[in-house]
């Protein structure tokens, strides 16, 4: 069956990867995709993984510096639904390419801009490259420490890549829903900015809270210098390194009982929550796991874990022995598209020991014509989609598009008043805990979804962690109804729910819905158009199917933790102390931050929007199913693709000051930081120029990209040399005016970029709410800035705060909602007034 997007033709005027993604998602689930190259084709055509954003699309070569060619640019978006532009906006505006040229001859024409750093303020010149960002907005400040050295550490994993084309995709079907409501297009805006704000999980809120009460929320120690939390600890095996993943207290016990360490469940010093042990207890313990834990290979205790159930932990992997991780290629993550320029041999039937194991078996074959890559962002049971075929050659198109004839759209019923948010009207109900679905779900409710969370008695778990500070961060926009699903009561108020639902958002383990009676043919049974979204840990084939996960889970096992944790790291199989092998553990956990449960959430609202959009358009409702460990395959995409001739990804070096040369930390006069991150030829001249060096441009060891490799370290220190005759502050002015990515990188850490930059704040980035517990405090901003539909950005609710006015509108009156408290069938917090307000 088509896709959803088989009614849509989607222009594509982005370069490289993050709008490559994000229409490559599009072209997956049915879009006709035109890309519109420049003469010589796209210039990150270069990368390892282009022909994988490049796939399913077509290719269409124009200079759009010449007059004919705007007009034929024109033509063609005349007839599409979609353009998604990376251009920056005076340059759209230069060469005729702007939403307003573009929009005045197609009025249904939705515009996404993925801009670097936004629209307006100081650094909206800056290049929007991934590692710039994330150096500007203190994210490679975050991770010092990881290494034993001083200064900020490079980001590797490309979180806000990930995000902003998972949210181009969002926001392109959010304008397209609201068109079939107003019967007008829009203009839409998403950035690398904000991209990185999904990773900020906390870190905002906290310090707020922490001015409000400094006892209650004292400061954190840097998260590098603090040894992991034990239910999240990354251990040595007698072959190998495994990730942990046992937050909760039933999971921890049960992963206690499976290793024999039983005193530890028993010990009178260890009950609770491991957080309120002293610290003194509590790596006694550590020590006695990470003991017990080199006691057996990783495929043993995988096996037993299995077997038991209820144990998370997978096997630290890079992300090319990730791609024959069986729960991925059972559940078609990995996939074959046929290209006469590309070709590998796959060992076949790869054992989930030999995956563990990194026993992969990997030869040439230039016969066969493959290539593995990514598969489809979600499985939509109505509307699968499909992967597309191989990537066009630079213009192989461009006489045949020129030539289609194809209807415009046309809206039946224009309300250009219309300045409702795209999702308004439809209601969400959410049953999942701690960060990723939930995260996935507030995005949708900023789009103006109305969100029920249903939180069990006593609420999401991840409330009671931290002083709720996290649960607060990714419960933004929603309402909160608190209840006991499994009394009788409480099933008939789901009932009363469930009557007007349009998307459930579930992160449960197959078999718990059904048990509490919101199973999907249950719900499809009342509400057939139901879109039910259903999220787990491996997805729902495979050997860990029926396994639980946690955010460090999938970081080991997609490759993004060893990737972050540098260059030859772990360290070489061989005896280690207890001591050496506590610091290993230490900076594997600190690679593996948080980042997998954000990079599951963009996903999920991504796959959520694909199945209202197909509902939207009349091919009703259906299940969707996407897992952890696929999602943050997708936020891996840099690496998930194997075939011949390949280039390497390449990792950073064992200190963590970056990639090579040009994509590096240098620490400079004042012992500041500068990051360096230039990507294309002609930025590496302009640089050269611009430091009154263009011999050095022509030199044959720095001339091309090849030789900057092999000269790496010479090179190196020949920058170092420059960089330590100035501030940062003074390069980064120096090379700004030239667009050059070349920023100070041991500014603000990222909350204090977010609440006090100027930049931030023009752009919107953080907004002011009401918190029923904390009064006016600020939030982090939307994903989007809509140029006609508007969004809605409230608090998170506290437990049950909406609690009685549901079951006002489902027919309670008072006296039945008391009762309905006094039996425990449902509950609400009850607070002081609020500190700020």
């Amino acid at each position: 069956m088509a896709g959803p997007l088989s009614d849509l033709r989607v222009i594509d005027l982005s370069s490289g990867p993050v709008g490559g993604m994000a229409t490559m998602v599009m072209a997956d689930f049915g879009a006709d995709v035109i890309k519109v190259e420049r003469p010589g084709g796209d210039p990150f055509r270069y990368l390892g993984t282009s022909p994988m954003w490049l796939r399913g699309k077509r290719s269409v070569e124009l200079d759009l510096k010449r007059k004919v060619e705007q007009e034929r640019l024109h033509q063609l978006a005349a007839t599409a639904d979609v353009v998604i532009s990376s251009f920056r906006s005076h340059a759209a505006v230069a060469l005729s390419a702007d939403y307003d040229v573009l929009s005045s001859l197609n009025s249904g024409l939705v515009y996404v801009q993925i801009s670097g750093f936004g629209l307006r303020g100081p650094y909206v010149g800056y290049p929007g490259y991934e590692d710039v960002v994330a150096a500007k907005t203190g994210r490679m400040q975050a991770f010092a420490g990881t290494a034993k050295r001083d200064g900020p550490q490079f980001a590797a994993v490309q979180v806000a890549s990930h995000a902003a084309s998972q949210s181009a995709v969002t926001g392109a079907l959010a304008g397209l829903i609201a068109r079939e409501r107003i019967g007008l297009g829009q203009y839409i805006e998403t950035s690398m900015l904000r991209g990185m704000l999904p990773y900020e999980q906390g870190g905002l809120i906290s310090a707020q809270l922490s001015e409000l009460n400094p006892e209650l929320f004292p400061a954190m120690p840097p998260p590098a210098a603090r040894m992991p939390t034990i239910q999240y600890q990354p251990v040595k095996t007698k072959d190998g390194w495994m990730q942990l993943g046992n937050l909760l207290r039933g999971q921890f016990d049960s992963f206690l009982a499976a290793t024999e360490l039983h005193e530890l469940i028993v010990d009178e010093r260890m009950q609770g929550s491991p957080a309120l042990w002293e610290p003194a207890v509590l790596e006694e313990a550590r020590d006695r796991v990470l003991t017990r834990m080199q006691e057996k290979t990783t495929a043993e205790w995988i096996a037993l874990f299995s077997e038991l159930g209820n144990i998370a932990a997978h096997a630290f992997q890079t992300t090319q022995q990730a791609m024959d991780d069986p729960d991925l290629r059972d559940n078609d993550m990995v996939v074959e598209v046929l290209d006469s320029r590309l070709g590998v041999l796959v060992k076949d039937n790869i054992s989930i020991f030999e995956s563990v194991l990194g026993q992969v078996m990997v030869e040439a074959d230039e016969e066969s014509g493959r290539s593995e890559q990514l598969g489809l962002l979600a499985k939509l049971e109505t509307t699968p989609g499909e992967v597309g075929g191989m990537a066009p050659a630079v213009g192989q198109h461009t006489f045949d598009v020129s030539g289609e004839d194809r209807e415009r759209w046309r809206g039946e019923q224009l309300r250009p008043d219309d300045a409702d948010p795209p999702l308004a009207g439809l209601t969400v109900l959410e049953f999942a805990s701690i960060i990723a679905a939930p995260l996935g779900a507030s995005q949708l409710a900023d789009l103006g979804a109305r969100v029920i969370k249903v939180e069990p008695i006593g609420g999401d778990p991840y409330r009671q962690l931290g002083g709720g500070v996290g649960a607060t961060r990714v419960n933004a926009s929603k309402e909160s109804i608190s209840i006991n699903l499994k009394s009788e009561e409480g099933q008939k108020i789901l009932a009363g729910l469930i009557e007007n639902v349009d998307l459930i958002i579930s992160n449960f383990r197959p078999g718990v819905p059904e048990r509490l009676g919101f199973g999907y043919e249950q719900v499809k049974a009342v509400r057939p158009d139901v879109v039910y979204l259903a999220m787990n840990g491996y997805g729902q084939s495979g050997p860990g199917a029926h396994r639980p996960s946690a955010h460090p889970v999938p970081g080991a096992g997609a490759g993004g933790a060893l990737f972050q944790a540098g260059e030859g790291f772990p360290p070489e199989e061989g005896d280690q102390s207890l001591e050496e092998i506590r610091e290993t553990a230490r900076r594997l956990f600190r690679s593996n931050e948080v980042n997998p449960d954000p990079n599951t959430s963009m996903a999920i609202m991504s796959a959520a929007m694909l199945a209202l959009y197909a509902r939207t358009k009349g091919l009703g409702g259906q299940r969707v199913a996407l897992d952890m460990l696929g999602a943050n395959a997708y936020a891996n995409a840099d690496d998930f693709i194997r075939y011949r001739g390949k280039p390497e990804r390449k990792a950073p070096d064992a200190d963590l000051y970056g990639t090579g040369p040009l994509s590096r930390l240098y620490e400079c006069q004042d012992g500041s930081w500068i990051y360096l991150g230039l990507h294309l030829e002609k930025e590496w001249q302009q640089f050269c120029k611009r430091i009154g060096s263009p011999d050095l441009a022509t030199d044959g060891r720095f001339s091309s990209r090849e030789g900057r490799e092999i000269h790496a370290d010479e090179l190196a220190g020949l920058l170092a040399e420059l960089f330590a005759a100035e501030t940062a502050d003074y390069w980064e002015g120096e090379m700004s005016v030239s667009g050059l990515g070349c920023v100070r990188a041991d500014g603000p850490a990222p909350p204090q970029f977010w609440r006090e930059d100027a930049h931030a704040g023009q752009n919107g980035l953080v907004t002011p709410v009401i918190h029923a517990k904390w009064g006016d405090i600020v939030r982090h901003g939307p994903l989007w800035n809509m140029g006609r539909s508007s969004l809605s950005l409230g608090p998170a609710p506290i437990i049950g705060e909406q609690t009685d006015s549901i079951l006002a509108e489902l027919g309670y009156d008072e006296a039945a909602i008391a009762q309905l408290h006094s039996d425990g069938v449902v509950d609400s917090e009850v607070v002081e007034a609020a500190a700020g307000g």
